[in-house]
């Protein structure tokens, strides 16, 4: 049996919670970086130059990671998440509009790949490769576009409610 509302569809739930975990990782990335990275960059004998740009880095994948984060959050509470039609009792809830989802998916893997990439040259002074950063970036770029290319095609498609 469905336990969902006819309204609600378990991707924006699971939506919500990825965003929440995502949001608690960049915040406690963030309390690392403001407390305690400064004294472990130190202890390991980085110049000050170096402890300043790793800090600098930091806080842009933390930055980064928690607009997407809150983005993602918006998009799990949002009624572009699930087409305004009303179903009949009993049958499976509408599913997001594919748009939603592609967005969505894109700023996971852009936030993985940005902030992740940044992170593991802060953290583990290496990356995966050298491409991994600016990928991802193109990953989060791509997923404003998928979401706004979402709500131009729910414009073109809602009535026209002036009634001309």
């Amino acid at each position: 049996m469905n336990t969902y509302p006819a309204h609600r569809h378990p991707f924006q739930p699971i939506l919500v919670l990825i965003a929440a975990l995502s949001g608690a990782i960049s915040v406690g990335i963030g309390a690392m970086g403001a407390h305690s990275l400064p004294k472990q960059l130190e202890s390991r004998g980085y110049p000050d130059s170096v402890v300043q740009k790793k800090l600098d880095q930091c806080e842009l994948g933390v930055r980064y990671q928690l607009f997407h984060t809150i983005a993602l959050l918006a998009l799990g509470l949002s009624p572009l998440a699930i087409p305004t039609t009303i179903e009949p009792a009993g049958t499976s809830p509408p599913k997001p509009m594919r748009g939603v989802k592609v967005a969505a998916f894109l700023w996971l893997l852009g936030i993985c790949c940005f902030s992740g990439g940044l992170y593991s040259m802060v953290f583990a002074d290496q990356i995966i490769h050298w491409s991994i950063v600016p990928l991802g970036g193109m990953m989060l770029i791509l997923g404003w576009l998928a979401l706004a290319a979402t709500a131009l095609v729910a414009t073109l498609r809602a009535p026209n409610r002036n009634g001309s």
